[in-house]
C-alpha cells in the first residue's frame, strides 16, 4: 500500500533538503545552493550540490539526484517506508499506518479539503460579484487592499442571501459538510447556518496550502458579535499546530533568517503587500511550543511583533513566558514592540517598509532581555518584592529543554539581578575602601563592561571560584591539568595566585601581592559569582559549576582552532584538514 501523496508533500514541505542533507554533509553555502564533498564517493573537490528550492540533491562526480527520501536511503541503506518513519519523526509528524481506520481518515480528509475549497471558491466570486458584498469591499479599500492583495490571499465574503449548506448537499453528505465546522444548527430556523454569515472570510492553509479552516470578521458595528472568530478545531484543523500563511512565507527561508510572528490576518496581509512577505500568524489563541518548533524548521531568527496596546503586550508576554521553554543555540527569538500603540498593519501602512525594517532591527529585544525586563518594572525595594522577582525568573528559566541555553540564561538572569543588589557580593571586598567614582571613571567602566568577550566573562568566573573557594579546588587540583587562559592579564593573575599560595594550598586572598586592578575586574565582573554566594557552603554544587567552566573554556580553545582549520579548508579542500576538523569536533562533542 501507497504512503498518501499529501503525507509525503507534508514531511517534504516541513524538511529543507539541506537540513536532511548537512546532517551527513558539511554544506558550504553558495549563492542560492550548497555544496560539499559527495557521500557517495571519496573526493577531495566538492562536488555535491543542494538546492532548496528545488528540493533535490545532484552529486556530479557520481550523478546521484534525488529528494529527502532518496538521499536518506541511498546514504543510510534504508528501504523506503523506513526512510518516511526515519523523516517523519524528524519532521515531528506521527508515523503513518495503513489501518482501516487510516484508510477512512484518508477519505475524510479528501472530502473535508474538497468542501473547504469550494466554500471557498465559492464566497470568493460572491466578494467580487455579488452587489451585497458592498460594505465588505468597502471595508477591504479602507484597509488599503487591492483586488490583487484580495485575490492573492483568496479573501472572500459570507453573504447572508444564500443558502450554501443546500448546494453543498447535492455533492456531498451532510456528515463530511458537518465535520468541516463551517455551519451550525439553528433549532429555531430549523436549519443549517454558516457560521461565517456576514463575514468577510480568510483561507487557513496548512503547510502544502491545501484550505484546513477560515478565519472570520465581521464588518458592520455589532457589539454583540466577536469581531474575529476561526473554525472550530476539527479533525484536520489544531490551531496550535499552524500558522496562517506558513505555506507561502515558507519559501522564501532559503533567502531570509528572519520571521515576523504577528496576530492577525490583516497584519499579515498589510506587511506582505507592503514586500514584508516573510509573516506568519497565530490563530486567535495564546502561542504554542508546536508553533515554534515549526517554525524552527525554516527560520534562525522569529521575531514577535503584536500589537503595541497593552493586550498586545500582555499576548507577548504570555507568549514569551509559553515557548522559552524552546529555545535553542542556534536559533533565536525577539520581540518587537511598536510604538504609538499601532498594530504591524497600521504601522507599515503609515510609515512603509523599510521604517518597519529599521525599527525591528533597532529595537527588537531578545526573549530573556523582555522577560527580565518586564519582572524587573514589576518589582519595588521590599526584600520580598526581590525575593518573588528572583524566585520568578529562576522558574523560568528552570523550563528551558536545552540544558546550555538554560544554563546562561539563568546565568544572564542572575548577573542582572546582582548588580541591582551589590551588596551581596561583598564578601571579599569588605577590606577595600570604595570611592565614588568620577565621570570619567564611571565612563570607562561602561566602556569596558561592553567590551568584554565571552571567554573572558569565563574566566573571570573561574579565578573567582580559585579565590573563593582555594580548599576545594585545591582538593581537586588535577582539574587545572591543560587549562588555558587567554587574557593576558587574566594569565597573570591566575599565575600569581598559584605561584603564591604553592597551588592554593594556602591561599590567603588579602594578602597576594597582587596588583588590585586584576583582582577587582574579577570581583565586578565574574557572572557566577551570585550563584557561588548562595551556595558558598555547598562543595558539590560549586564543583560542578567550577567543571562546568572548565569544560567552556577547553571549548573555546577547540572552536579557535576548528575556526582556523575551516578557514584553511576552505582555500584549500584539504582532505587532511577535514579530517582534523572532524576529529576535533568530536572532541568537542566529548568536552
Amino acid at each position: 500500500m501507497k504512503y498518501p501523496k499529501e503525507y509525503l508533500d507534508e514531511i517534504k514541505n516541513r524538511l529543507k533538503v539541506s537540513a536532511v542533507v548537512s546532517k551527513t554533509v558539511k554544506l558550504k553555502k553558495r549563492g542560492r545552493e550548497f555544496i560539499g564533498l559527495s557521500p557517495f564517493k571519496t573526493e577531495k573537490t566538492p562536488s555535491f550540490t543542494v538546492n532548496d528550492e528545488k528540493e533535490f540533491y545532484h552529486c556530479f562526480s557520481t550523478s546521484e539526484h534525488g529528494n529527502i527520501f532518496d538521499f536518506v536511503m541511498k546514504t543510510q541503506n534504508l528501504r523506503f517506508g523506513e526512510a518516511v518513519k526515519m523523516l517523519s519523526n524528524l519532521a515531528g509528524m506521527q508515523p503513518y499506518t495503513f489501518s482501516k481506520q487510516d484508510e477512512e481518515r484518508e477519505k475524510k480528509w479528501k472530502l473535508y479539503k474538497s468542501i473547504n475549497k469550494n466554500f471557498s471558491e465559492f464566497y470568493k466570486n460572491e466578494l467580487f460579484k455579488n452587489e451585497k458584498s458592498h460594505q465588505a469591499k468597502n471595508y477591504l479599500k479602507e484597509r488599503g487592499l487591492s483586488g490583487i492583495d484580495v485575490k492573492n490571499f483568496n479573501l472572500g465574503f459570507v453573504t447572508e442571501d444564500l443558502d450554501y449548506y443546500e448546494i453543498l448537499k447535492k455533492d456531498f453528505d451532510e456528515s463530511s459538510i458537518k465535520e468541516t465546522g463551517l455551519f451550525y444548527f439553528d433549532e429555531k430556523r430549523n436549519k443549517h447556518i454558516s457560521r461565517f454569515r456576514n463575514r468577510i472570510i480568510f483561507p487557513i492553509n496548512n503547510i502544502s496550502g491545501n484550505i484546513i479552516g477560515f478565519g472570520g470578521r465581521i464588518i458592520d458595528d455589532n457589539k454583540n458579535l466577536a469581531k474575529y472568530i476561526n473554525s472550530p478545531e476539527t479533525l484536520f484543523f489544531k490551531k496550535g499546530s499552524n500558522l496562517y500563511n506558513l505555506d507561502k512565507a515558507r519559501k522564501l527561508s532559503n533567502k531570509l533568517e528572519d520571521v515576523y510572528l504577528v496576530e492577525g490576518y490583516m497584519d499579515v496581509i498589510g506587511l506582505s503587500k507592503n514586500g514584508i512577505e516573510n509573516t506568519v500568524a497565530n490563530l486567535g489563541t495564546a502561542l504554542t511550543s508546536n508553533q515554534i518548533q515549526i517554525l524552527n524548521q525554516f527560520y534562525n531568527h522569529i521575531i514577535i511583533c503584536f500589537d503595541g496596546d497593552q493586550s498586545g503586550y500582555k499576548a507577548a508576554l504570555r507568549a514569551a513566558e509559553n515557548i522559552i521553554d524552546e529555545l535553542k543555540p542556534d536559533k533565536k527569538v525577539s520581540f518587537l514592540l511598536l510604538e504609538d500603540n499601532l498594530d504591524p498593519d497600521n504601522y507599515v501602512n503609515k510609515f512603509g517598509k523599510d521604517k518597519f525594517l529599521q525599527i525591528s532591527n533597532q529595537k527588537s529585544i531578545p526573549i530573556h532581555k523582555f522577560i527580565f525586563e518586564h519582572y524587573m518594572s514589576q518589582t519595588n525595594e521590599t526584600p520580598s518584592s526581590k525575593a518573588i522577582f528572583e524566585k520568578t525568573l529562576r522558574e523560568i528559566a528552570s523550563k528551558i529543554k536545552d540544558s546550555f541555553v538554560k544554563k546562561y540564561t539563568l546565568e544572564y538572569f542572575l548577573q542582572k539581578i546582582s548588580e541591582l543588589t551589590p551588596n551581596i557580593n561583598s564578601k571579599f571586598r569588605k577590606n577595600y575602601r570604595t570611592f565614588p567614582k568620577s565621570l570619567a571613571k564611571t565612563k570607562s567602566y561602561y566602556n569596558e563592561t561592553k567590551s568584554l568577550k565571552s571567554f573572558e566573562i569565563k574566566e573571570f568566573s573561574f579565578l573567582y571560584i580559585l579565590l573563593a573557594k582555594p580548599k576545594l579546588v585545591h582538593e581537586n587540583i588535577h582539574l587545572l591539568d591543560n587549562v588555558k587562559l587567554y587574557s593576558d592579564e587574566n594569565k597573570q593573575l591566575y599565575n600569581e595566585i598559584l605561584n603564591q599560595s604553592d597551588n592554593l594550598l594556602n591561599l590567603n586572598f588579602q594578602e597576594l601581592n597582587i596588583d588590585k586592578s586584576l583582582t577587582d575586574r574579577v570581583m565586578n565582573y565574574a557572572s557566577v559569582k551570585h550563584i557561588i554566594s548562595k551556595n558558598l557552603s555547598d562543595d558539590e554544587k560549586i564543583l560542578e559549576i567550577f567543571e562546568e567552566i572548565i569544560k567552556d573554556l577547553k571549548n573555546y580553545e577547540l572552536e579557535q582552532r576548528i575556526t582556523e582549520l575551516e578557514s584553511k579548508f576552505s582555500q584549500d579542500l584539504s582532505e587532511t584538514t577535514f579530517n582534523e576538523i572532524k576529529e576535533l569536533k568530536k572532541l568537542q562533542k566529548i568536552n
